[in-house]
């Protein structure tokens, strides 16, 4: 089973850096199948609520700057941090200090490296905050580049910031960390 999703893996990246390469823009495919990194970027991710109202361009190879985004609150008390570095490496670290390593797909990759340049991030990093009305809620701090923005899970706090939101829900699914 190893080397078919091996090749297949090669496959997509060579696909994703040939596509790459191309001058000519293609929409991305509407068979519902993931589609291929586009001269345009990938297809918006399919990350629960908060999709971008306009999907970020990344091409392939576009690198997205250092990424962090650190969990606390709940129930559970978390406390974890996820970094991921231009290169796509990503670390977990928990509270207790364990730490869980992997790379982005490049697909997600792409998807990070959008959604990094979305100029809402600068937006929302400029948004005064205020004290949550929640006592047990999640509190996600995501720091992108020069812009560091803070939500809460907290219905009464309102709806969250919609970039910021989008990066977190990338974050948390690719790194299998703490999925609502």
């Amino acid at each position: 089973m190893r080397p078919a999703s091996t090749t297949a893996v090669t496959v997509a990246l060579l696909a994703a850096l040939l596509t790459g390469c191309t001058s000519v823009d293609r929409a991305p495919t509407t068979s519902g199948q993931p589609s291929a990194t586009t001269a345009t970027g990938p297809a918006a991710p399919s990350i629960g609520t908060a999709q971008p109202t306009a999907t970020p361009s990344a091409s392939a190879s576009a690198v997205a700057p250092r990424v962090t985004l650190r969990i606390t609150g709940g129930f559970a008390a978390r406390g974890e941090s996820v970094v991921v570095e231009p290169d796509g490496q990503w670390t977990v670290t928990d509270r207790a200090g364990g730490r869980r390593i992997g790379r982005l797909a490049a697909t997600d990759q792409g998807t990070l490296a959008g959604l990094a340049t979305d100029p809402r991030l600068a937006t929302e990093a400029r948004r005064p905050t205020t004290a949550t009305k929640c006592s047990d809620a999640m509190h996600y701090r995501l720091s992108v580049a020069s812009n560091d923005t803070v939500y809460t899970t907290c219905p009464e706090d309102g709806t969250p910031p919609p970039a910021t939101q989008a990066v977190v829900k990338l974050l948390l699914r690719t790194t299998k960390t703490y999925v609502r």
